[in-house]
C-alpha cells in the first residue's frame, strides 16, 4: 500500500502509532500505547514525518476520500490497483486513514469506512497526486 510505503507493520512506522507521529484523538491509543493529545483540528500539511515514498498524513490528520464506490467486501474488487467504480453503492463512498477527529484504530490504512456523497464530513478531505515533471509548471 501506498501509505505504508512498502512496510508490512500497521503504520508506516511501526507497529502502533502515539500523537507524537499521527493526529488523532489521542484519548483513544492503539494497542498498549499511552493517551496522548488531542489536537480537535486538522494540522499543518508536513507537522509530522513522512512515509518512505515522501507521503506526509497518511495516517490521521485528515481522513482521505477515495474514488471506489462502497462494497462491504474485497469480493471482485480490482487487483491492479484501479478504482473499483462499479457495483457496490454509489451514494457511499470509501474513507481511509482515519482523521484528527478519530480514534487510533481508524488511522490504519487497512481501515476502511465510508460517508455518504451528500453528507458533509469536517474530518475529510482528498489528496491530488500528480507525476513530477522534469521540466516545471
Amino acid at each position: 500500500m501506498r501509505a505504508r510505503a512498502g512496510t508490512t507493520t500497521p503504520f508506516y512506522f511501526g507497529e502502533t502509532i502515539t500523537s507524537e507521529f499521527v493526529n488523532y484523538d489521542g484519548n483513544y491509543p492503539y494497542g498498549n500505547a499511552a493517551k496522548g493529545k488531542y489536537r480537535k483540528e486538522a494540522t499543518d500539511v508536513g507537522s509530522f514525518p513522512p512515509n518512505a515514498f515522501g507521503l506526509y498524513d497518511m495516517h490521521g490528520n485528515v481522513s482521505e476520500w477515495c474514488q471506489d464506490v462502497w462494497h462491504d467486501n474485497y469480493n471482485g474488487a480490482p487487483t491492479d490497483g484501479t478504482a473499483w467504480e462499479t457495483g457496490g453503492d454509489s451514494n457511499r463512498r470509501l474513507f481511509r486513514g482515519g482523521s484528527w477527529s478519530n480514534s487510533s484504530g481508524n488511522c490504519r490504512s487497512a481501515r476502511r469506512y465510508y460517508f455518504y456523497v451528500h453528507i458533509f464530513y469536517n474530518g475529510g478531505g482528498f489528496r491530488i497526486v500528480s507525476p513530477v515533471s522534469r521540466r516545471g509548471f
